[in-house]
């Protein structure tokens, strides 16, 4: 059985639009569980806490689990499965507006994301748990530079770029997710 495991952002939940939509249409489907979490402490995220909510979290992963990331929720899956034992292997993870650093934070923000920009994630051990990633990526994100895109295309990962979704906080939908966990 399929499992999708959904990671918001920073400052967000479970009730951005199109994760509603995406919790949704993978519940009509056959063989599929879906979980959409909410992550704690969220307008101030930390790694560690983060990180060990998912280990908490995620229970019997396997080759049918998929992660979900939006923002810094792909950081965060990033941090969980280069921790993971060798052996464990997930079928794919789909990054939205993914980052290893932003553009245009406020300086209150900074204190925040100083960890995460510069705590490396070593993503030769993300891929040694699977060489399926996706990320999607929006032409006018006010947060994730084009430097971003070019980082992610360096390692390897599957792109596209969307027109016009900002950090995608109002976006309804994103049917490439459905057609990648297909």
């Amino acid at each position: 059985m399929k499992k999708v495991y959904i990671i918001h952002g920073w400052g967000f939940d479970s009730n951005m639009p199109w994760i509603k939509w995406l919790e949704a249409e993978l519940k009509k489907r056959n063989n599929v569980e879906v979980y959409a979490l909410d992550m704690p402490n969220t307008e101030h995220p930390k790694i560690e806490e983060w990180v060990n909510y998912l280990k908490e979290t995620v229970k019997d992963i396997n080759d049918e689990t998929y992660f979900v990331g939006h923002s810094i929720g792909c950081q965060t899956i990033m941090r969980f499965l280069e921790k993971l034992p060798k052996n464990e292997h997930i079928k794919g993870c789909i990054f939205v507006a993914p980052w290893f650093d932003l553009v245009n934070i406020e300086d209150d923000e900074l204190e925040i994301a100083h960890p995460w920009i510069n705590g490396k994630i070593d993503f030769e051990r993300v891929e040694q748990h699977t060489g399926n990633i996706l990320a999607i990526f929006s032409n006018n994100d006010p947060f994730v530079s084009e430097r971003e895109v070019a980082k992610f295309r360096e390692l390897g990962v599957k792109i596209i770029i969307k027109t016009e979704k900002g950090h995608f906080e109002e976006a309804e939908k994103i049917p490439e997710i459905l057609e990648f966990i297909r």
